[in-house]
């Protein structure tokens, strides 16, 4: 999961890029509403956490940026205004869900990870592909009965790739997924997470292939349709 966080307080923002990322998500900061268009124009994301005040305006405004720009996200509101009207007011302007500050930290991942579960934002609960289940609720991957345990950016190449089985996934939207924006990327590094996971794959009997599209990208199958 891929969330874009857009929050000027830093210490706030900092507190909650950690517990996120602590729950296996690629987060990207932007601190004003301009550097939240060009990151929404830049990389896919499954979810915006939103602050409304921001230094450059109103954040309800970025969600018409998105609607305007036909991006396809779901968006959490978090505000510190409390009025029932300025609630009404943020989701009648395109918002999902709501969060008045002060917030249990608890409860916005509760809702960060209900919104990453709805139809607009995730199609399926669960990809099967040869002897591998992956659930897109839980972000745990089976093969039979077995759990496969892999860290987070190996997760996050899996679940890329299962979304996109039977079709190749560019290299750069894959490690859009994958990697943050401010993330020191090496030359290699997403070669050698899409290495590992094959091979625990192959390990665990998993039955899926994963092929390097030379110059291109990288496409998860099963044998018999490769």
């Amino acid at each position: 999961m891929r969330i874009l966080l857009v929050e000027d307080e830093a210490d706030l923002a900092q507190a909650l890029a950690s517990a996120l990322r602590q729950n296996q998500a690629v987060v990207d900061v932007a601190s004003s509403l301009r550097a939240a268009e060009e990151a929404a124009l830049g990389a896919p994301y499954d979810v915006v956490v939103l602050d409304r005040g921001l230094p450059d305006g109103d954040g309800l405004s970025l969600v018409a940026f998105l609607a305007q720009n036909n991006i396809a996200c779901a968006v959490l509101v978090l505000t510190a205004m409390t009025d029932v009207a300025e609630r009404v007011l943020s989701l009648d302007g395109g918002a999902d869900d709501y969060l008045a500050k002060p917030f249990s930290m608890d409860e916005l991942l509760a809702r960060v990870r209900a919104l990453a579960r709805r139809p607009a934002v995730r199609a399926n609960f669960l990809t099967t592909l040869g002897q591998l289940r992956f659930d897109h609720h839980t972000r745990q991957a089976h093969v039979g009965e077995a759990c496969l345990t892999l860290p987070r950016r190996e997760l996050l190449v899996l679940e890329t790739l299962l979304e996109h089985r039977g079709r190749t996934v560019l290299r750069e939207a894959l490690q859009d997924r994958v990697y943050g924006h401010k993330d020191d990327i090496q030359s290699n590094a997403l070669d050698t997470h899409v290495s590992r996971l094959r091979s625990k794959l192959d390990k665990a009997g998993a039955q899926v292939e994963i092929h390097a599209i030379r110059g291109v990208g990288y496409l998860m199958c099963a044998p018999s349709s490769a």
